[in-house]
């Protein structure tokens, strides 16, 4: 039976096929995913009703899921190269990551899983690094991996392959990948990526045969800023993939570390600008050992589900109608009316439920179950900082 984001009981091999399935439907995010399976009881349930549900939520591209047989075939190749599925009931599923709002639900890994629990800190920044921020990267990545940490990074150029580098001699490094295990990004780090294989671990949600695309990338940040107690930032420019990874950091509670540099160097201006926005100034390990603890437990952020109302920052409330048309007497119990006029009030760039809700005339609970049905629907996702946005389409 399904309960909140986790299996209280082992998966069978139908079951762990049919949530493959289910997660590989566009638009069923991982808030979505745990939903639906809330909702039906199974993944398999969830399957066959989706079609319909889609429907109602006004939903026409609705392609059908991978079958069994090619799910089961990328299974043989995982085993084959000492790859791994991580679901969230698994034992392996890495332990702080499981606590973020937006965890993904399945995991795919290659390499030594034991190590996605252990305490990690992440390491990010520019891919055309300076000299002296690789040599920083190597630094800090050799210290804290010395001092029992696994270091996390993204597997870019610079100051992710730095990183990457030093700590994978003792055997404690983490690349989360935007592309599937069996794809290379980029090329030239290709025996990187296997080395990491072989003496650290590759973490993505992306399936087989995924090659990176700029949209996959946010998706690879969140696991960064998820998997470590901290991010470290060495050298990110202004509005850079650096710095999403810094702000995902601190949406999901961890400290965020930079590295200060010269405000002659584009490089450095992101992270000055983490710094003056109180990010931990770090000129070496000593200052991130100092803040943090390697005692995950205690560091655990509180479960998404205590964390809901105060994240959505609202308060039960009627707000009059504001539009042109006029609501039905009905019109509270009528849940397809009620999405046919807060629809239009959705786009790609994300609001507030507060928003939405002081621009129509429904009550949160109406807004809400409204929003609840379009993301079931696949039409929108509920994203960190208690907001909505639709998906592209």
């Amino acid at each position: 039976m399904f309960n909140g984001m986790l299996l209280d009981t082992p998966l069978s091999a139908a079951e762990r096929v049919d949530m493959i399935r289910l997660s590989r439907i566009s638009g069923i995010g991982p808030v979505n995913f745990g939903k639906l399976l809330r909702k039906y009881g199974s993944a398999v349930a969830a399957l066959e009703n989706l079609p319909d549900r889609l429907a109602r939520a006004g939903r026409k591209d609705f392609s059908p899921p991978p079958t069994r047989t090619a799910i089961e075939t990328e299974l043989a190749w995982l085993e084959r190269n000492n790859g791994h599925v991580l679901f969230r009931s698994d034992p392996h599923y890495p332990t702080l990551l499981s606590h973020v709002p937006d965890a993904p639900p399945i995991l795919y890994a290659r390499g030594n899983i034991k190590q996605l629990s252990q305490p990690a800190i992440g390491i990010v920044g520019a891919r055309n690094a300076s000299a002296a921020g690789i040599r920083m990267a190597e630094s800090l990545s050799a210290e804290l991996a010395a001092h029992g940490f696994h270091v996390v990074s993204g597997l870019a150029c610079g100051i992710d392959s730095a990183a990457h580098q030093a700590a994978l001699h003792p055997c404690k490094t983490i690349a989360a990948i935007a592309g599937g295990l069996d794809a290379y990004y980029p090329r030239e780090n290709e025996l990187l990526q296997n080395a990491i294989a072989e003496n650290g671990c590759i973490l993505t949600e992306a399936p087989l045969g995924t090659m990176p695309q700029a949209r996959h990338f946010p998706r690879r940040n969140r696991l960064i800023a998820g998997l470590g107690i901290g991010c470290i930032i060495v050298e990110a420019a202004l509005y850079s993939g650096t710095l999403i990874t810094a702000r995902l950091a601190q949406d999901y509670n961890r400290t965020v570390f930079a590295v200060p540099g010269s405000p002659l160097d584009p490089r450095s201006r992101g992270g000055n600008l983490l710094l003056r926005n109180g990010a931990v100034l770090t000129e070496g390990a000593q200052d991130i050992l100092s803040e943090i603890s390697s005692d995950m437990p205690d560091y655990l952020p509180a479960p998404w589900t205590t964390q809901q109302q105060n994240l959505l920052g609202f308060q039960e409330k009627t707000i009059r109608w504001k539009g042109a048309t006029t609501p039905p007497e009905n019109a509270e119990n009528d849940l397809d009316f009620v999405i046919q006029n807060i629809r239009p009030l959705l786009s790609v760039t994300s609001v507030t439920v507060d928003e939405v809700v002081s621009r129509c005339q429904f009550s949160v609970s109406d807004v809400l179950s409204a929003l609840t049905e379009l993301e079931l629907g696949g039409v929108l996702e509920f994203v960190p900082g208690g907001r909505i946005a639709l998906l592209p389409t």
